[in-house]
């Protein structure tokens, strides 16, 4: 979410009138809000009209859109589509991705496969699908630009006021009213310091539409080179020695190999939703333990199948003598200058310290994502939040942010919690479970307050 530029804007009216405040007002709208938007009408449809939570997500993007640069037309989902939106919090749902399947008349081809992971393309369809259903609670188009606590005559803080831009006209902009407020603005990728992106130098999110545009301008590619040891890294270099059949393409790595995921069982339970439950009540001292321990479940590291087709790939070649794939491991990229026609890449072997300058057309930064500072989106409303002594936010049990005694409205966290929730903060696993949980408490808030 971003601030939006410019001078005097117009003000629309919000949806539902002006004086309408809303239960709950979603801010981002990715498989997080979109499974407490589900959570939400399902609530609705088992009670008597005008018992329901009042419910408004507002997206950025013209429409829902998830990881699109990265949805390779082989790659499949690293987490079972058990845990889709629902099914994880009520498996009778019909918003499953086994009655998308149905639907689309595919789910007897499915199970014909004998897998628990789907293409991701496929995925992404199954969140299309669920999100037109819900359209009607979402407000795509609308930037966020600010979150600011309304005060009572006596003094307390009972609702927010969320100020949005039209994000194709700017200057147009609308105010909603809001007793709680679910933030899930997703990652941001992460670059190395002084990095600049350019028509050479990219970062992994936008491979698909980088490559189409080479692709289709007929724009020779002679050398690619990815930085970086993770799944999107490895994802990376093999779709552009797939698309590029006459270029070499280098990984740069610091690493001796890249390192095979652990998705064995016992270590799949740190994404357990009882695991949540251990690692909030856990010491400080235990949950970094445990966030070291299991990092080898999520960051940094390939699939097997993935590392065994790139080896044997790259074996393939060496025997047949036009080596295209190259891996540069235990080294890094020391510097990048900028040419007309592309760029000279100095990379660094480091058990010697000797250097190797790549002539590159492609720089592809695989360095992963990072949460997005929500500071400056809260703005006046982050001065009520509570910090604990690392100067991280507070968050409760029930995904609440702690906030001061004079608070009364609710903001919650989708994401950024690993400090307190542990490593399925960012993931999809208790995605269902959390929207249950928010929804809950929404529903224990109101009832109090009345």
């Amino acid at each position: 979410m971003s601030r939006a530029e410019g001078g005097d804007a117009t003000v629309t009216p919000p949806r539902n009138g002006p004086h309408t405040i809303h239960d709950v007002l979603g801010i981002g709208f990715g498989p997080s809000n979109l499974a407490l938007a589900i959570a939400v009408e399902e609530h609705n449809a088992g009670v008597p009209e005008g018992r329901g939570l009042d419910a408004l997500f507002l997206e950025r993007q013209p429409g829902f859109g998830w990881h699109r640069g990265m949805l390779i037309d082989d790659a499949t989902m690293q987490v079972s589509f058990l845990k889709d939106l629902v099914t994880m919090r009520n498996p009778a749902s019909d918003y499953s991705f086994l009655c998308f399947l149905r639907e689309r008349g595919r789910l007897v081809d499915f199970l014909n496969q004998k897998t628990l992971f789907p293409l991701r393309l496929e995925f992404h369809d199954y969140f299309e699908w669920a999100a037109s259903r819900v359209a009607h609670l979402v407000d795509y188009s609308c930037d966020v630009l600010a979150v600011t606590p309304v005060r009572d005559e006596d003094g307390q803080v009972r609702h927010f006021e969320v100020t949005a831009a039209d994000a194709a006209d700017p200057g147009r902009t609308v105010t909603h009213l809001a007793r709680n407020i679910s933030v899930a603005v997703g990652l941001e990728p992460h670059l190395p310091p002084g990095t600049t992106l350019s028509h050479h130098v990219w970062h992994n999110s936008q491979l698909l539409p980088r490559v189409a545009e080479l692709t289709a301008a007929g724009t020779p590619v002679r050398r690619a080179v990815v930085l970086g040891a993770g799944q999107s890294a490895a994802e990376s270099v093999d779709y552009l020695h797939r698309s590029f059949p006459d270029a070499e393409v280098c990984g740069v790595f610091a690493k001796y190999g890249y390192t095979p995921a652990d998705d064995s069982p016992f270590a799949n339970r740190i994404f357990d939703p009882e695991a949540v439950d251990v690692y909030f009540e856990a010491p400080s001292e235990v949950k970094q333990s445990l966030h070291d321990y299991h990092r080898s479940t999520n960051y940094s590291v390939v699939d097997m199948d993935l590392i065994e087709g790139l080896y044997a790939t790259s074996y393939r070649e060496k025997v047949q003598g036009r080596e295209r794939l190259r891996f540069l491991n235990v080294s890094r990229i020391r510097s990048v200058e900028q040419r007309a026609d592309g760029l000279d890449v100095e990379v660094e072997f480091l058990p010697t310290g000797e250097r190797e300058v790549l002539a590159a057309d492609i720089l592809v930064h695989a360095t992963g994502y990072r949460p997005r500072d929500i500071t400056g989106l809260l703005g006046e409303s982050a001065k009520i939040c509570l910090r604990d002594d690392g100067d991280a936010l507070r968050v409760g049990r029930d995904h609440r942010v702690a906030v001061t005694p004079d608070v009364r409205a609710g903001i919650y966290l989708q994401g950024g919690t690993e400090h307190t929730h542990g490593l399925t903060s960012t993931l999809l696993s208790t995605t269902a479970v959390r929207a249950g949980e928010i929804r809950d408490s929404l529903l224990a808030a109101r009832a109090a307050a009345r």
